[in-house]
């Protein structure tokens, strides 16, 4: 035997449905930042140290943990007290060179085609240019 299903009408109360409300944009009471302010905080934020024209090597890889960075020379030499600036697409810092290493060996100074190790102070990333300042 099949039993049919069977739907409940709702009664109708006999009130009337009040019509939905319509959105509104909510005026902002906040001041924006005009294109004159804009371009104002876009070249401050795009000024940095005066840069020589290519750069003297390339991050390769960094050591989260110890907070060390692995840099190969491709140009110049780097030695313990330069001042190196890091710059990529979310780095951008400047540091002193306090110590390096090649092959976990303390050196004073590393020539291009060295890849050496050295602390920093932020994360880089892997090509990462680096120049000497």
């Amino acid at each position: 035997m099949v039993r049919k299903k069977t739907m409940k009408k709702r009664k109708n109360s006999g009130k009337k449905r009040k019509p939905a409300k319509k959105m509104t944009k909510r005026k902002s009471t906040r001041k924006r930042a005009g294109p004159k302010t804009k371009r104002k905080i876009a070249a401050a934020v795009a000024k940095g140290p005066k840069l020589p024209a290519e750069p003297i090597g390339r991050v390769t890889h960094y050591f989260p943990k110890v907070k060390a960075t692995a840099i190969m020379i491709e140009r110049d030499e780097i030695r313990v007290g330069d001042s190196l600036y890091f710059k990529g697409h979310t780095t951008r810092f400047k540091q002193a060179v306090a110590s390096l290493q090649i092959n976990h060996q303390a050196v004073s100074q590393a020539s291009p085609g060295d890849e050496v190790g050295m602390a920093v102070k932020s994360r880089t990333r892997q090509h990462d240019l680096v120049f000497k300042l």
